[in-house]
C-alpha cells in the first residue's frame, strides 16, 4: 500500500508502461538497423542518429501537448531542433518505426499525420501552404518513403507504399503504390501490384520530363526518315521525267534512220 501511494504521488510509470516504452525503443533501433547499412550496432544507433533522438524528443513533447502543456512542449521541441537539426511540431501524430535518415533540415508541421514504417531523408518538408486553420499539413500512410529535399505541402494524402523522389514538390493527393517525381510532382506508376516492403531506392526513379523529350526525339527521327524517303522518291520521279523525253526522242529518230 505504501508503494502504491508513493508511485501515485510521484507519478511513477507502471511496469506495463515501462515495458511498452522499452519495446518501442527496441523497434526504433531495429528500424534504423534494417534501413541504414551504416548502422553497425545498437550502441552506434543510440549515440549517433539525431533523427532517432528527434523522434524520442517528439514523443515527450507530444505527450505534453496533449495534456495542455503547450508552452513547455514547444520549448522542448525547439531545444531538440537545435540539438538534432530536425523540427517536429509537438502536435504532429507519428506512428511506429518512423525513421529519419541523417535528419538535418527536416520539418514536420503541426497537423501532420504519419503512419507506420515511414522513412524520411534529410531536407524533407511536410508543411502547409497558407494560413488556413484546421488540418493543413499532409497525411502519410504506412510504408511511404520521401526522398532527399522533397516537399509535401498542404492537406493532402500520400497513399500506402508510395515514394516521393528527391527534390519533388507534391501538392496533390498520391494514390497507393505510386511514385511521384518532379516540380510539381507527377505520378509515375511503376507496378500495379501491391508490394508490402520498404523500398528505399528513392534515387532510382523515372523522370517524366526526360521521357517526354526522348519520345519527341524518337518522333523527330521517324519524321526525318519519312521526309528522307519522300525526297528519294521525288528524286527518282524527277530522274524518270528527265529520261522520258530523251528516250522518246531516241525512238522517234530510229524510224527516220531506217528510211
Amino acid at each position: 500500500m505504501r508503494w502504491r501511494c508513493w508511485r501515485k504521488r510521484h507519478r511513477f510509470p507502471a511496469p506495463d508502461r515501462l515495458d511498452a516504452m522499452f519495446e518501442r525503443i527496441r523497434e526504433d533501433i531495429n528500424a534504423v538497423r534494417e534501413r541504414d547499412p551504416a548502422a553497425t550496432s545498437a550502441a552506434s544507433v543510440l549515440l549517433n542518429y539525431p533523427g532517432l533522438h528527434a523522434i524520442w524528443a517528439h514523443r515527450v513533447t507530444h505527450w505534453l501537448w496533449g495534456r495542455g502543456r503547450r508552452g513547455l512542449a514547444r520549448y522542448i521541441s525547439q531545444a531538440a531542433r537545435g540539438r538534432t537539426g530536425v523540427e517536429i511540431h509537438p502536435g504532429a501524430m507519428i506512428g511506429k518505426r518512423f525513421f529519419i535518415d541523417h535528419g538535418m533540415g527536416v520539418v514536420i508541421g503541426e497537423t501532420t499525420i504519419i503512419g507506420d514504417d515511414v522513412t524520411l531523408y534529410q531536407g524533407v518538408t511536410l508543411g502547409g501552404t497558407g494560413k488556413e486553420t484546421g488540418k493543413r499539413h499532409p497525411t502519410l500512410h504506412d510504408w511511404v518513403v520521401v526522398g532527399v529535399g522533397a516537399s509535401v505541402l498542404g492537406n493532402i494524402i500520400v497513399g500506402e507504399s508510395s515514394k516521393v523522389g528527391g527534390g519533388a514538390v507534391v501538392v496533390n493527393d498520391v494514390p497507393p503504390n505510386c511514385t511521384v517525381v518532379g516540380i510539381p510532382g507527377r505520378i509515375v506508376v511503376r507496378s500495379g501490384e501491391r508490394v508490402r516492403t520498404i523500398d528505399l531506392r528513392h534515387g532510382d526513379l523515372p523522370d517524366p520530363v526526360v521521357e517526354m523529350f526522348q519520345g519527341l526525339e524518337r518522333r523527330i527521327d521517324r519524321l526525318d526518315q519519312q521526309v528522307g524517303d519522300c525526297c528519294d522518291k521525288a528524286s527518282a520521279q524527277e530522274a524518270c521525267r528527265e529520261e522520258a523525253p530523251a528516250a522518246q526522242a531516241g525512238r522517234d529518230k530510229a524510224p527516220a534512220q531506217e528510211d
